[in-house]
């Protein structure tokens, strides 16, 4: 596919996410819509997986750290073909597979149970631990938000993952600059991300978190760099492909009314 192709499939993945969390009436919009082009990246070209046999021995694994963007992960594996993508509109209802945050005694098909921040990062770590055990070329990939870095246990996971030596870990930080009260910066800043990586010992790039061109090769670095797990600090908008929830901090977890979904999906390019 060439970039416009997957330009498109993003699209289509972010209206389903606005309209799966107006149904709610609840759920974290910016957070998922600012990951859309990462997880685009990671689920049509990068990972070795299969829709139809999710646990292939040799598969690789994904794990959304930033469990709130739920919507998002959700949106794009019903795209790409793992159920139906319009059964996650059921988000949120009472008995519904699709959970507020993942779960995967609700939906096997998801590798980890995310939500409390810092925890699918160091599950990942372990995961790639274990994916080395196997012997069977195994990737693990993990997305991480910035205020999530405020976590310690964060740092506990990056430095095992680089004394472990991790170069089948390959970890996104979503670096939109916002969390649910604010600004990093105000809040507690997580500068200088790459700095701060490096210096515990991981490989580190800096891309534009909605250029697929960018994306594609940072993915291609990591996967050819030895002795050391990748960090990828992708610079995103929060609310990315909805003018008025990009870079606004009160979209973090509040769901568009009918006149606003609607102004979003057509922003988007759908109808409806």
């Amino acid at each position: 596919m060439n970039y416009k192709e997957y330009e498109d499939i993003a699209s289509q993945i972010r209206q389903h996410v606005i309209r799966a969390i107006y149904n709610a009436k609840s759920g974290h919009p910016g957070g998922s819509l600012s990951a859309t082009d990462i997880l685009t990246a990671l689920f049509f070209k990068e990972m070795n997986i299969d829709p139809e046999n999710p646990e292939k021995e040799d598969r690789d694994m994904f794990v959304l750290s930033k469990g709130h963007a739920a919507p998002g992960l959700y949106a794009t594996m019903g795209v790409r073909g793992y159920y139906p993508v319009e059964d996650m509109y059921s988000l949120r209802k009472l008995g519904s597979k699709f959970q507020g945050h993942p779960s995967s005694y609700k939906l096997p098909c998801l590798e980890h149970s995310t939500g409390s921040l810092g925890q699918g990062f160091s599950a990942a770590v372990g995961m790639a631990i274990g994916a080395r055990l196997k012997g069977l070329g195994q990737r693990v990939y993990t997305i991480l938000g910035d205020g999530e870095l405020q976590e310690g246990l964060v740092w506990e996971a990056a430095m095992c993952a680089a004394h472990y030596k991790l170069d089948n870990l390959c970890a996104f930080v979503d670096w939109n600059g916002l969390q649910i009260d604010g600004a990093n910066d105000d809040v507690m800043t997580v500068k200088p991300i790459d700095e701060k990586f490096k210096a515990f010992g991981w490989n580190v790039l800096m891309i534009d978190g909605h250029n697929f061109s960018e994306i594609f090769e940072a993915l291609d670095t990591a996967r050819q760099f030895k002795g050391k797990p990748t960090m990828i600090v992708a610079k995103t908008h929060k609310g990315q492909g909805v003018s008025f929830m990009a870079d606004q901090a009160g979209w973090h977890g509040k769901a568009p009314n009918e006149e606003q979904a609607k102004a979003a999906i057509e922003e988007l390019g759908g109808e409806w």
